[in-house]
């Protein structure tokens, strides 16, 4: 009787290979409205307004096909994770010595607010002016655009971290290395993965401003050509490079996530 019932109460193969074909449906039928009623316009509007999709697929063929175009995408991926790179590292340290300091806090906090203030655009006018060589430009241009956030997320995961349990662990006498990796880099870890989600987004739109200014390669540099010869179809072959990109990079985020916090438990109630 135990048995036939917990049988009865667990989900079958079937079950369980249905939800997921749920989920994926849902997640793709957005995209796939978008899709078709593109498709559709492209049939009565012009092909430098609305190109048809079969067009844009084999221009993104010929980018992943063409060395010097596929060159172009890889120059714009190494920026970006260069530019994200170079801000958490800075943006780390910030907010360590500005979590532990009141007085560097006061003093840093109000600047990293006004950097969030100004907009992409004047950053890179201030790196043509100030600076000659086009990659340090990008690079510059990514790290001050991205730096607050990083900053200001690893201030609030600092903060956040449970003070008795801080205390706890403190006396067991740990080591600095010890403490870090059993007590700090679990608390921080959630916060700054989600910092790297939301700067890859914004560094994906800001590299792309760069490169359309002070550039001579990359994906910004290609779609500043395909808008002079009004070429849709290449415009949205070379954004698609960097959704592709971004998504990608999201999936690795989303994995290293799943891997690292698989001891917690889930919850059968949603909020």
């Amino acid at each position: 009787m135990t048995d036939t019932t917990h049988r009865s109460a667990s989900p079958s193969v079937a079950d369980v290979m249905l939800s997921a074909i749920k989920n994926v449906g849902t997640s793709v039928f957005p995209f796939v409205v978008v899709i078709l009623l593109w498709q559709f316009a492209s049939l009565f509007f012009p092909r430098f307004l609305f190109p048809s999709l079969i067009d844009v697929f084999w221009r993104c063929l010929d980018i992943f096909s063409s060395g010097a175009m596929f060159g172009d995408v890889m120059a714009t991926v190494l920026r970006i994770l260069a530019g994200l790179t170079g801000a958490f590292i800075v943006g780390g340290l910030l907010g360590l010595v500005m979590a532990r300091s009141k007085m560097i806090d006061n003093f840093l906090s109000p600047m990293l607010t006004l950097f969030q203030g100004i907009p992409a655009l004047s950053w890179v006018v201030f790196a043509i002016i100030w600076f000659h060589g086009v990659e340090f430009r990008i690079f510059f241009i990514m790290v001050m655009t991205t730096l607050p956030a990083f900053t200001f997320q690893v201030i609030g995961a600092l903060r956040g971290m449970s003070k008795d349990l801080t205390e706890m662990v403190f006396s067991f006498r740990p080591t600095r290395m010890k403490l870090f990796r059993v007590m700090i880099a679990p608390a921080i870890l959630p916060d700054i993965l989600t910092a790297w989600k939301v700067n890859l987004g914004n560094a994906a739109r800001v590299v792309v401003v760069a490169e359309l200014v002070g550039a001579t390669g990359g994906v910004g540099y290609q779609l500043l050509q395909q808008q002079q010869l009004f070429d849709m179809a290449g415009a949205l072959a070379w954004t698609l490079q960097l959704v592709f990109f971004v998504l990608l990079v999201q999936g690795a985020l989303t994995l290293i996530e799943t891997t690292a916090f698989r001891y917690r438990a889930v919850s059968e109630r949603a909020l």
